[in-house]
């Protein structure tokens, strides 16, 4: 694994809600996030989010906000890939790349909302699965990471991902204790996104945006960068 670090100057705005993945919230994640808050709390099981992954992950492959890497763990690559990961906490890139160590990754720390050193035109997918919710703001600033990442998909490539919304959809108690705690915590920053919201955000960047909103994430795919 090789590795590269940027110090962007928006880290201190995207500080909460990377903090929180320490060591040992990393090795609860899987239980605590996949398998009961994706269920219970946001109706849209970690098996239906890995078939949307599954659908649209391309060989060379960038992975934005790599939580603790259940995804690409289980991820049906069409070949072996070509593996990139990126996230600005340093827990989750190193408990990430030795989970899929077998894919020798290549790891950046950086923050989306500041513009990325990555190779132009290079990636056949990028997911951003669960990274949008966690940053500060509304679509309208935040979607600044599409238009980082963009540049660095090939020209026939995929951008994809889910987020958890808040606003437009109809959470249950469990949804709406976690979101208001979160807010409140700076873990989310997802209080005023909804579905319109993210679709303006990813039709700034790119001309063809697909989502579909099961229970309260939306899971969406863009493909070809506007210039």
């Amino acid at each position: 694994m090789s590795s590269a670090a940027q110090h962007p100057n928006t880290e201190a705005d995207t500080e909460a809600g990377q903090a929180v993945y320490s060591p040992w919230v990393l090795r609860v994640y899987d239980f605590w996030v996949l398998a009961l808050s994706n269920r219970l709390a946001w109706r849209c099981s970690s098996p239906r989010i890995l078939a949307h992954y599954d659908a649209h992950v391309g060989a060379r492959h960038l992975d934005v906000g790599v939580g603790s890497g259940w995804f690409l763990d289980r991820a049906r690559f069409p070949a072996s890939p070509e593996l990139w990961l990126l996230d600005l906490n340093a827990n989750s890139l190193r408990f990430t790349a030795e989970r899929v160590a077998r894919y020798q990754p290549k790891s950046v720390r950086a923050d989306v909302l500041a513009p990325v050193d990555l190779p132009a035109g290079h990636f056949e997918s990028i997911a951003l699965n669960y990274l949008m919710h966690c940053l500060p703001g509304g679509f309208e600033s935040k979607g600044a990471a599409f238009a980082h990442l963009a540049p660095a998909l090939a020209p026939a490539g995929v951008l994809f991902g889910s987020t958890i919304l808040n606003v437009g959809v109809d959470h249950n108690l469990f949804g709406r204790k976690l979101v208001s705690v979160y807010n409140d915590k700076g873990i989310f920053g997802n209080a005023s996104d909804g579905l319109e919201g993210l679709r303006a955000a990813l039709e700034r960047s790119f001309e063809i945006v697909d989502i579909e909103v099961v229970g309260t994430v939306a899971l969406f795919s863009a493909r070809q960068p506007k210039p």
